[in-house]
């Protein structure tokens, strides 16, 4: 049990003993808080009258019955729209490691290589995960405040709000898990960056938009790293435009977003994980 323990151990004191960790969640909140903020006032306000429609194009003549429930759509931009900070965080924990040089010591310590990335894959979900709780935070703690504010229940006594909040923890973590795959495979801090930002950003959500024109692209579309963690999450506004049908199961969703953390951390193992780093 030491030689896992040890190893993971000493991967929570590299990301702890670091800036970037609570950088990264502070912003994470702030970002999330005024988004799930103020979209929950905007929508909130419609919903009470307390904000005239006919001021706001709701893209259902006025009427916000296409959105379905709020609360969770305002829950969900947690995963949907944060994910990208565990991903950054996962790569950054990978790519430090080549860019400072601190693998050599690491090696020395613990020879096995595959039970060292094993450590940091564990490491970086349980801190996903925690970035997750700090996100929903955010969008369930402003959301349902500003619910109240106006009158709708936040339905925060409903199971299936716990269960999403509990899919979204999960979806947060496995998002890292996808960062340290990213990091080893391109080891490159700068690139690596580039590419979570890039992708996240710009690339995924056109293929996303593209991909919802015909139901045979929407059905490929829905195996995208960001439509399977919606799909696990069970809510996202993303997903409203998607047709019928082409939107995964929550467990598929899971597997989807694992199987692309594994194949990443997998090829990133045997293309430079193995090399030399002296």
């Amino acid at each position: 049990m030491n030689l896992i323990l040890r190893p993971v151990a000493a991967e929570f004191s590299k990301i702890l003993t670091t800036r970037m960790w609570w950088i990264l969640a502070l912003v994470l909140f702030g970002y999330i808080a005024l988004l799930a903020g103020g979209l929950a006032a905007l929508f909130g306000g419609i919903d009470s009258g307390a904000i005239s429609s006919d001021s706001v194009n709701t893209g259902g003549g006025g009427s916000l019955a296409g959105l379905g429930s709020l609360p969770p759509l305002i829950y969900s931009f947690a995963a949907s729209v944060g994910y990208v900070f565990p991903v950054l965080l996962g790569a950054l924990a990978s790519t430090g490691e080549f860019r400072h040089q601190t693998l050599t010591p690491t090696f020395l310590a613990t020879p096995l290589r595959a039970r060292v990335l094993s450590a940091k894959t564990i490491a970086l979900f349980v801190v996903g995960a925690a970035f997750g709780v700090v996100a929903l935070a955010a969008s369930v703690g402003v959301g349902a405040l500003v619910f109240n504010g106006f009158g709708i229940d936040p339905l925060l006594a409903d199971s299936a709000t716990w269960a999403l909040i509990g899919r979204t923890v999960l979806a947060m973590a496995l998002w890292a898990v996808i960062g340290v795959g990213l990091g080893v495979l391109v080891p490159s801090q700068v690139a690596s960056i580039v590419i979570v930002l890039a992708f996240t950003q710009f690339v995924e959500p056109l293929l996303r938009f593209a991909s919802s024109f015909t139901q045979v692209t929407a059905d490929v579309g829905k195996f995208l790293p960001g439509a399977a963690s919606d799909a696990l999450v069970g809510a996202s506004f993303f997903t409203l435009a998607s047709p019928g049908g082409a939107v995964l199961a929550s467990w598929q969703g899971g597997l989807v977003l694992l199987a692309y953390g594994l194949l990443a951390t997998g090829f990133g193992y045997l293309v430079s994980w193995k090399r030399d780093v002296t």
